[in-house]
């Protein structure tokens, strides 16, 4: 599903497309997403101006003068900015119609993605007001996740997908951060040192940050704002590489299910 580095370009992508545009109309052909698509949205975002296109955590926030559109991507979905009068193709779901011709259109095969609609502050929101701090905020650092791993046997790789702990990494970005820390993905949260908590937490944003420059990974349907992949995948050091030799010392890499998600990790490299 797309992480935050997807979300992140994602948002990068459609930002200058959307901010100062005001919206004519919004098309639903199919609201049965995850949550049903909001008769309010349908009502009351048409005249408003997007002024901000912002993120927390997997959501995208597309804020107005009198409320927020609130967009995530699920397992498959991706938002474009076309031209109205392009043909609408399978699964494209959602347009939200701007006064120069061009519109927001969200494609979503599985249907697990979400366009909501709230008047309040979107950081209260009950899918967004319990989220952790993001990864590369200031807020985030190597104290905060020593402190918050004490005492917890939660396996480190599941710690780090708590969106509660932090928000938006992933289990792609985990594993790899796992990776240059030297950090194994199975071990218990709580037994891991403030110093290796440092070292994650550096790991973690230099993983991010390396993804972000490289639009993204696509393994199966990411697309950026302008229909492009992602080509992190090319740098992947552990993730999906189960069997092949490690970059750094040539150990076959192992996999292993954490509770409904694969693990990847060299078993000489992290300990």
């Amino acid at each position: 599903m797309p992480e935050l580095p997807e979300v992140e370009t994602t948002r990068r992508g459609v930002e200058p497309h959307m901010i100062g545009h005001r919206v004519m109309r919004v098309v639903v052909r199919n609201p049965r997403l995850r949550w049903r698509v909001p008769e309010k949205l349908v009502r009351e975002l048409p005249g408003q101006t997007v002024q901000s296109v912002g993120r927390r955590g997997k959501y995208l926030l597309f804020n107005t003068p009198v409320g927020t559109m609130i967009v995530h991507l699920g397992m498959s979905g991706s938002l474009r900015v076309v031209h109205c009068e392009q043909a609408v193709a399978a699964y494209e779901h959602v347009d939200i119609v701007l006064e120069n011709g061009d519109c927001l259109r969200l494609r979503d095969p599985r249907r697990f993605g979400a366009v909501l609609w709230t008047r309040d502050d979107p950081r209260k929101h009950k899918l967004l007001r319990d989220l952790g701090p993001e990864p590369l905020s200031p807020d985030f650092s190597g104290d905060y996740l020593f402190e918050k791993s004490r005492h917890r046997q939660r396996a480190i790789r599941d710690f780090l997908l708590d969106s509660r702990i932090v928000a938006g990494i992933g289990n792609i970005y985990a594993n790899e951060a796992l990776f240059a820390a030297g950090l194994r993905p199975a071990h218990a949260a709580g037994r891991f040192s403030r110093a290796q908590y440092q070292r994650l937490t550096e790991a973690i944003r230099e993983t991010l940050g390396r993804a972000l420059k490289a639009g993204g990974t696509t393994l199966r349907d990411f697309r950026n704002g302008q229909g492009q992949p992602g080509y992190f995948q090319l740098s992947l050091n552990v993730y999906g590489r189960e069997d092949e030799p490690c970059r750094a010392c040539g150990t076959a890499i192992k996999a292993r299910k954490l509770g409904q998600r694969s693990a990847f990790y060299c078993p000489n490299c992290q300990v």
